[in-house]
């Protein structure tokens, strides 16, 4: 697939309610241009709906694994609510778990469906969400990372794109100079990142900052690379996962991601 290449120097950028910092003379960032890879260091919401404790992500990504789901009508885990959002030509989906409703700690499943419709698991990861846990109504600056199930439509990073199925767009701004909540360090958690359709406009670079549905509910809400901490509402995952969930990822097959606590996935 076309690289798309944002043209920008400097700035400051984090997910979740913390805006981008532009630096003076960049370019809109939801307006990519063509170019070539160098090596170099939101809403169409599908819907919004009404655990076991996981692992702190590591910094390598462990080995998928495939097993075959015995319920071809859906993933385990998912309930009739948030099962009835899952649109019907969808081949992929992610499920992200938390392990409570006030719980940062999550897993990350990644299920495709099979030429019968039955759903297979094709990769597990732990995973972080936001600090405070989740919520069915997000309002920017919560710290909850909002349940529902959301299309996955654009991707990039701070590095060369590995081989993204989706678009990619690639940026210096995709950095962030601050520390995490537990004080760790936030270099290269936007070396990848695919944005949640969440309050944002598919088609459009992760960075572009339009907010359909106002600001006051929030935006920016990615999947990104795991710095071994709670986000600010994002999902966050080790950096192997994040480039496995880029090659694999297709527009074609229409993916999307359920989130939420296990206890509202499961409604």
């Amino acid at each position: 697939m076309a690289l798309l290449t944002v043209l920008s120097t400097g700035g400051v950028l984090a997910c979740g309610e913390r805006a981008a910092r532009p630096a003076p003379g960049l370019p809109p960032a939801g307006l990519p241009s063509a170019g070539a890879a160098e090596p170099a260091a939101g809403l169409t919401r599908v819907a919004a709906p009404g655990g076991g404790p996981t692992a702190p992500a590591a910094t390598a990504a462990p080995a998928a694994t495939a097993a075959p789901v015995a319920s071809a009508a859906l993933p385990p885990g998912i309930g009739p609510t948030l099962g009835a959002k899952v649109p019907a030509g969808t081949g992929q989906l992610l499920l992200a778990v938390g392990a409570g409703r006030e719980s940062s700690d999550s897993t990350v499943v990644l299920y495709q469906r099979a030429g019968d419709g039955s759903w297979q698991e094709a990769g597990r990861w732990p995973a972080h969400n936001a600090l405070h846990g989740w919520t069915t109504d997000h309002r920017a600056g919560d710290l909850r990372s909002p349940i529902g199930v959301f299309t996955l439509s654009d991707a990039g990073g701070r590095l060369a794109d590995p081989g993204a199925r989706l678009p990619y767009h690639r940026s210096p701004r995709f950095v962030d100079e601050e520390r995490g909540f537990n004080g760790e360090s936030l270099a290269g958690v936007f070396d990848y990142v695919i944005a949640v359709d969440y309050n944002r406009v598919p088609g459009t670079s992760p960075l572009d900052g339009q907010h359909p549905e106002g600001a006051a509910r929030g935006g920016g809400i990615w999947l990104h690379v795991d710095h071994n901490g709670p986000s600010h509402a994002c999902i966050t995952l080790p950096k192997g996962a994040m480039r496995t969930l880029l090659t694999t990822l297709d527009p074609a097959r229409h993916p999307v991601i359920a989130m939420g606590d296990q206890a509202s996935l499961a409604d």
